[in-house]
């Protein structure tokens, strides 16, 4: 039974079709980066996805959203994690210690939406396209998405004169920085 549960923990990580550029042009320095991202990096601080973790990304999926490339809606996502939370922790938590993200959650679905007001233009830029992605690929990312930030928090890795994307922080106090930068550089003169 353990070995059915891993093979079917490993097929989606390991499914999709390969990458389209391996035989393109290769500069020794492209070659050494798409190395590295074939290895995956283990950290002391790579924790495992709790059940609880998964359950309120799961959770939080708005339930009326259009099917994905694959067919599969946010509420079929929420009712395979009611019947198979483990296996579905599981296969989350295969994708972090092996640094994979399954190609097959990265298919998207792009539908062109006229621009508001523009629904009767004959001209094609009155579109915008809208990439409709996977759910399990969404549910990865928002697991990561909240973990990332923690850790560059925790371990001190951004700079402090980070303002953008950074809690607690914005453009005034940017300015702010910047005004009293010049008023220093002023005192100096």
């Amino acid at each position: 039974m353990n070995k059915n549960r891993n093979h079917n923990i490993n097929t989606p990580i390991n499914h999709g079709p390969t990458d389209r550029r391996t035989n393109t042009k290769k500069t020794p320095y492209h070659r050494t980066i798409r190395g590295q991202t074939k290895q995956p990096l283990y950290t002391m601080d790579d924790k495992e996805f709790t059940k609880e973790e998964v359950k309120q990304v799961i959770e939080s999926l708005q339930p009326k959203k259009t099917p994905r490339p694959n067919g599969v809606t946010n509420e079929i996502i929420k009712l395979v994690f009611k019947e198979i939370p483990k296996i579905m922790t599981a296969t989350y938590n295969a994708c972090l210690r092996r640094g994979r993200f399954p190609v097959s959650w990265k298919i998207a679905k792009i539908l062109p939406i006229a621009k508001p007001g523009r629904e009767k233009s004959a001209d094609t830029s009155k579109y915008h396209p809208v990439s409709l992605l996977n759910t399990e690929g969404k549910v990865m990312e928002k697991l990561l998405s909240k973990r990332i930030p923690h850790h560059l928090y925790t371990t001190e890795y951004l700079n402090e004169n980070q303002y953008g994307f950074t809690p607690q922080k914005n453009t005034v106090d940017a300015a702010m920085q910047v005004k009293q930068y010049l008023e220093n550089q002023k005192e100096g003169e």
